[in-house]
């Protein structure tokens, strides 16, 4: 059982109605959407009545349904896709996302016991806790990503709007009920913000996935059969390292024994980049797009190792959830990253294979890249 279905920071007897709002809900892609649904359901089966709003690509929905011992109303609207291309269109999107959520799920939020929001779409502390004499019920702040932490850790020197954001922020953070976070690392960055430690609960994501016994990899893509597959999953965002990844794949093909092939079955600015680069290096790698939520089981066991990368500027801002079900298939894992991050301390205590490499250093990827292929020409052999 993954740990925010364990945790339950609303009594079913004296907190009944709640209203969780997220982002991109199932089937459109994205984590904080899948881990907030599983969330709801597991809510309604305690006996809370949820109502999840989020968003979707499609078409606007609203369907209740009986879940155990309460009910949950899944809540959709309609939206397009974010403008990432400008930071402005982004920051227009996120401002009339934001007034949407609040306004379609008003009603709703008056009438909760309790209010639980992430950090996806961003800024809506801005709207929620100036509102806070409607809601008569706690108001939860799940910080999936810190927001305008991470527009700050982007640039190379921070705007006095984005500084003056941000003092706005956690003026609004001191006056938030409870916090959850994701690692010890958001922990550690939160409280240095000023709040309370005593208001904040560490509550891991886990896997959104579980891998039985009878789960078997998915089969590999030709262009990679035979060879040592390193795979990257999932979003390869602007928090994610490509430097040291591009340039160390390249050493390992162009001074190395190359054994390695690089599939990535990924979205976002990061992954684009190492196309690119790639490309132009005449390096060999696979490109695909993320897969649905029902076929990760059997992508995630397919490679012989995973990749997880993170800036330095983004740790304790972000927390790549993918790496709860990248150790629960039981591959090895090769992190490009900090100590600092609670990424190496749950690889750590994984007990598998792992290789720890620090941004900057492509060197060290090669060099690792190496001990990885080595590993697995170990087990075939064996």
């Amino acid at each position: 059982m993954i740990d925010l279905l364990a945790h339950s920071p609303f009594d079913p007897a004296t907190e009944r109605r709640l209203v969780i709002i997220a982002d991109w809900l199932p089937p459109d892609f994205g984590a904080v959407g899948q881990y907030m649904l599983m969330r709801a359901r597991s809510l309604a089966e305690r006996g809370h009545d949820v109502t999840l709003v989020g968003l979707s690509s499609e078409r606007e929905s609203l369907v209740q349904s009986s879940i155990g011992q309460g009910t949950l109303t899944e809540m959709r609207l309609a939206a397009r896709p974010v403008p990432r291309a400008s930071l402005l269109r982004r920051l227009i999107w996120t401002i009339w996302t934001d007034l949407r959520l609040v306004l379609a799920a008003f009603g709703r939020l008056r009438a909760a016991d309790g209010i639980l929001f992430t950090g996806s779409p961003p800024f809506l502390i801005h709207l929620l806790v100036p509102l806070k004499l409607f809601w008569k019920g706690r108001l939860i702040y799940r910080i999936t990503d810190f927001h305008p932490e991470c527009l700050i850790a982007a640039q190379e020197r921070p705007s006095f709007v984005l500084r003056s954001l941000l003092a706005l922020t956690n003026f609004w953070r001191k006056r938030v009920d409870a916090f959850e976070v994701l690692g010890e690392d958001q922990l550690r960055r939160l409280r240095d913000t000023g709040v309370d430690p005593s208001r904040i609960a560490l509550v891991r994501d886990g896997s959104p996935v579980s891998f039985t016994a009878d789960v078997v990899g998915a089969p590999l893509p030709a262009d990679l059969a035979g060879h040592c597959v390193l795979l990257y999953s999932g979003n390869y965002g602007i928090a994610h390292e490509v430097d040291t990844v591009a340039e160390g794949y390249r050493l390992h093909h162009q001074q190395g024994s190359g054994r390695v092939r690089l599939w990535l079955s990924a979205s976002g600015a990061g992954a684009e980049e190492l196309v690119r680069r790639f490309t132009e290096a005449g390096l060999p790698f696979h490109k695909s797009a993320p897969v649905p939520l029902e076929d990760l089981p059997g992508l995630l066991r397919a490679p012989h190792a995973h990749l997880v990368t993170l800036k330095d500027r983004f740790v304790g801002f972000v927390m790549p959830s993918k790496i709860y079900a990248c150790l629960d298939s039981g591959r090895p894992l090769i992190f490009v990253g900090s100590a600092d991050s609670d990424v190496d301390l749950l690889a750590r205590a994984a007990g598998i294979p792992y290789w720890r490499v620090s941004c900057g250093d492509p060197a060290g990827f090669a060099a690792a890249l190496e001990q990885f292929a080595d590993e697995v020409a170990k087990r075939r052999s064996s």
